[in-house]
């Protein structure tokens, strides 16, 4: 019988579909496990080779867990919402749904072809109104609540109001913005209703304020950084701005110290651990207040060093600082306009990786030291970034290298203020060794007692205080786009308004173009019918807004991390229209038990999702404050990249190994036009793009051979493998088994198509095993002692595997069991049943075919995974090494229970021991049990 992959594949698929075979239940007695991926944006180019590679492993342990007796939750669903559906329904007028319909229905055949066990029944899809109901709910629970500082967690707006009415809001410890103004009881209470919610805006943890954001004009959209490549979008290239805006915020920031603290209680890998503490960014220092000359303005710094205050040379501003317009000088407004200009075009990004440039426009204004009362230089430059810390900076060149660099291009005195230190090094000396001289009331003292004189003296004159300040900025929650979340928000006075959520969803309108519009609004402001009848409480036309009963609603939508920020909450519940999950639910999964997905999403993604989760345990909605408890951050699979090289300023292409010395560009070429033999199919890539339809090709022994690297696998570099084609020609089990086989899981390593045959052949191998030309091999006979060691260290080694995530060793694992028992002739179904159940996580569907033509009417997926034992690895017998007179002629095997007389009296006994004795009687038998047998005669 043969091994015909392709059929078995779309058997076995056809029945878990058929059967819900991985239908997970909320109501169970065995014990629960949930495992997810991070789920996909369904693109056009569908999945290459590189995604499924965390799947697997995931799909590997949910079936393992299975086996091992769980109830296993392994979802799977979509992050369909996205700039390039929207990208795609501006270039060609479709509707982004359609495109979105369209891409999903690939992805699903392609995750089906490769054998994963999801529960599908789960599905969930961020664009679906029914799912995006619950992120405006969400958004909802957020803007009434706030942070207390006191409870150290969220409560409801309702009980801030009462504590206004009550007794105001000096009393009162929370998280809100900077400048909120003081106010008693009495004056709450006589403030007007848009006052109050003005008010309350500034507490709200979701609200509305004048943000700094990235601007991509030919996008007409904000974009988050991680959407921004070397100061462009991301899609398509276009030039960012930096502009203030009015944007929808989430209160993250009040969430720091518990998102820092919280790292120490999951596990999750190191590095990722440590790219969050880094963006959270805690510092512990002092703020600086520095009044300004001939103003009424004041500049509020915050630095680690109070004690370096007598250093103080310059003071530095971002270029978008509020104060930057007001307090330059007309002799520097055109010097300073122009910088803030050019500094506008550059990324937050790029101006924090920028280390090399010195870049800065004096103002012509000047602060007053807090204590000397000299005159400090106010300055502006780029490295200086207004989302972080204050926007300001006090100089200390003696002390800091980019401020010495900076003093000393624009020829700004420097001060010394460290005894011993040479100004020229501008670096600290040693923290717990400095003693701080020429500084004062400081001179003399050592750095933690100078910290903490400074703050005492800053103080007393008012002018500081200690704090701890943290890098975490408060999110931008507004997107300018068509395909997003709707806000459920409409604006009554001016003031953002919430739905009642037992109106949800608020589902996108129809809009005839899907730019911004003529006046520069969002998408939606496209949209006839998006006004608010409180009355009926329905989307009615604009022309019917009276702003009486009805209003306008919000036209941002919301951004992509928003659907993602809950989903593995919503897949406990998915089908529940009255609540986002019920009680139930949520209560027996808890939280993701395992959850696999790629490093880029370490301070995004994952941040928010933590911040969210955060807040919905601290409204009692969830039972954890961590949404997850182990993450894993797969590697990448790279793929193997194909160059031509043309000759700058013609259209001629010359092999690799006729470049030599010649200004040649490389140019990426589609690998599926290059042979085996690194051969370009000439004729294949003239009629791929029309700019190389006349092109000159200068061969090399009668072909062109392109040039080879190593990179990120990605449609953009013509690099991508179709997984199609691997399942087509060599099967989904052996692409599973051979992604598995690349590397550890963690790694990055690279695709080679040509790899994937051994592992097929691997998989022959095992069908054999079972199957000859004649049918089924195998038998009810008792295994032999070798059949037994050979399984059993196999469940031992699987086993070890498995749990520490070694999927590549596993799979190295199963080949040397099935050449062994290959090489045993077993047929014993008492081994080889087992054995399917180890190889069946890895290679479902030829263990599911194999389990049942050896007489199982049962899926493989409900089997017991097999318990090891030891005593089949414990040795019985030992192979002795028989010498005579030093010189070993033959071993014998003989029982480990055997006494030395015993050993004696067995080896003499040997037939071959008498051939060599030729009728002598030995002199001595030397025996050491376990080890030797030595005959000296």
């Amino acid at each position: 019988m043969r091994y015909d992959f392709n059929t078995i594949e779309k058997k076995w698929q056809d029945y878990w579909a058929k059967n819900q075979t991985f239908k997970a239940d909320n109501n169970s007695e065995k014990p629960k496990y949930y495992v997810l991926d991070m789920f996909p944006y369904p693109s056009g180019a569908g999945l290459h080779v590189g995604h499924p590679l965390g799947y697997i492993a995931s799909d590997i342990y949910a079936r393992y867990k299975r086996h091992k007796g769980f109830n296993v939750l392994h979802p799977q669903g979509y992050d369909s919402f996205g700039l390039p559906a929207e990208q795609y329904a501006i270039q060609t007028g479709q509707h982004p749904a359609i495109t979105t319909e369209q891409n999903i229905k690939t992805y699903r055949r392609q995750l089906d072809q490769i054998g994963f066990s999801f529960d599908w029944s789960r599905e969930v899809r961020t664009s679906d109104p029914k799912y995006y109901k619950w992120t405006q709910w969400v958004f909802i629970q957020l803007f009434e609540s706030w942070y207390n500082y006191d409870s150290n967690k969220a409560e409801s707006i309702e009980v801030l109001v009462v504590l206004f009415e009550s007794s105001g809001n000096s009393e009162i410890n929370a998280a809100c913005d900077e400048d909120t103004p003081d106010f008693t009881a009495d004056e709450w209470n006589a403030f007007t209703e848009v006052e109050k919610q003005e008010l309350l805006l500034k507490y709200r943890l979701t609200y509305l304020a004048e943000t700094e954001v990235n601007w991509c004009p030919a996008l007409g959209t904000v974009l988050a950084n991680d959407e921004i490549i070397n100061g462009v979008s991301e899609r398509g290239g276009h030039p960012v701005v930096r502009k203030k805006m009015t944007q929808w915020s989430m209160r993250i920031s009040a969430y720091a110290e518990r998102l820092l603290q919280g790292l120490e209680t999951i596990d999750w890998t190191d590095s990722l651990k440590e790219s969050q503490r880094n963006w959270i960014g805690k510092s512990v220092g002092a703020s600086v207040t520095f009044k300004v000359k001939d103003f009424d303005d004041v500049i509020e710094v915050f630095t680690t060093r109070p004690d370096t205050i007598f250093g103080v040379s310059f003071m530095t501003l971002a270029p978008e600082h509020e104060l930057v317009s007001k307090i330059t000088t007309s002799a520097q407004k055109a010097e300073v306009d122009a910088y803030v200009e050019a500094t506008a075009k550059r990324s937050e990004r790029d101006r924090m990786a920028d280390v090399k440039t010195i870049s800065g426009v004096f103002t012509g204004a000047y602060a007053e030291h807090p204590f000397t009362k000299e005159p400090v230089p106010i300055w502006i430059g780029d490295y200086v970034l207004a989302s972080y810390g204050t926007g300001a900076v006090m100089a200390v060149p003696c002390g800091d290298q980019r401020d010495y660099d900076f003093a000393k291009h624009f020829g700004i005195a420097i001060p010394n203020i460290f005894e011993g230190v040479d100004i020229s090094e501008a670096a600290f000396a040693d923290k717990d060794n400095t003693k701080i001289a020429n500084s004062d009331f400081l001179n003399g003292l050592s750095y933690k007692k100078a910290v903490k004189r400074a703050i005492y003296e800053l103080e007393q004159i008012g002018q500081g205080k200690g704090k701890t300040n943290y890098r975490l900025r408060d999110a931008v929650f507004s997107r300018q786009r068509y395909w997003g979340e709707p806000f459920p928000v409409y604006y009554k006075e001016g003031m953002p308004q919430m739905i009642d959520a037992a109106y949800l969803p608020i589902t996108l309108p129809e809009v005839e173009k899907y730019l911004p519009t003529e006046t520069g609004e969002p998408p939606l402001g496209n949209a006839t019918t998006w006004a608010w009848n409180t009355q009926t409480n329905t989307v009615v036309a604009n022309e019917l807004i009276d702003n009486q009963t009805i209003f306008p609603l919000e036209l941002n939508t919301m951004p992509g991390w928003a659907g993602s920020s809950q989903y593995f909450n919503r897949y406990m519940d998915p089908r529940n229209n009255e609540e986002i999950f019920s009680k139930e639910a949520i209560d027996y999964w808890q939280q993701v038990d395992l959850y696999i997905g790629g490093s880029e999403h370490a301070t995004g993604h994952l941040l928010y999702a933590r911040f969210w989760q955060k807040f919905m345990f601290d409204r009692g909605y969830v039972p954890v404050d961590e949404f997850a408890k182990k993450l894993i951050n797969q590697g990448m699979i790279l793929g193997t990249s194909a160059f031509v090289y043309r000759v700058e300023g013609e259209n001629k292409f010359v092999s690799k190994g006729l470049v030599g010395d010649q200004n040649v560009q490389p140019i990426h070429a589609d690998v599926s036009f290059i042979n085996s033999s690194d051969e370009l199919d000439v004729e294949a890539f003239k009629n791929w793009r029309p700019e190389f339809k006349d092109a000159e090709f200068i061969l090399e022994e009668g072909v062109y051979k392109v040039g080879r690297d190593v990179e990120k696998m990605s449609k953009s570099k013509y690099n991508v493998v179709n997984p199609d084609h691997i399942c087509e020609q060599y099967g989904a089990d052996s692409l599973r088994l051979y992604e598995m086989f690349l590397g550890p899981l963690e790694q990055y390593k690279p695709w080679n198509t040509a790899g994937i045959t051994g592992v097929h052949s691997f998989l022959k191998k095992l069908w054999k095993l079972y199957l000859d030309d004649n049918g089924l091999k195998v038998t009810d006979a008792e295994p032999s002692k070798d059949n037994l060691k050979t399984l059993h260290k196999t469940i031992k080694k699987v086993e070890e595997d498995i749990e520490n995530f070694s999927f590549n060793t596993s799979v190295s694992t199963f080949m040397i069991a099935v050449n062994e028992l290959t090489a045993q002739k077993c047929q014993s179904k008492a081994i080889l049943e087992p054995l399917l159940i180890l190889i069946s996580p890895y290679a479902p569907h030829i263990a599911e075919e194999l389990w049942v033509q050896i007489g199982n009417d049962m899926s493989i997926s409900t089997a017991t995974f097999p318990v090891f034992e030891a005593s089949h690895l414990v040795e019985s017998t030992k192979t002795y090494p028989i010498s005579f007179n030093g010189k070993m002629r033959f071993t014998l095997e003989l029982s480990l229970d055997l006494s030395k007389e015993d050993i004696e009296a067995a080896v003499l006994a040997d037939d071959k021991t008498q051939a060599q004795l030729q009728g002598r009687t030995p002199k001595k038998v030397i025996v050491v049990p376990g080890k030797i047998v030595n005959i000296v005669g």
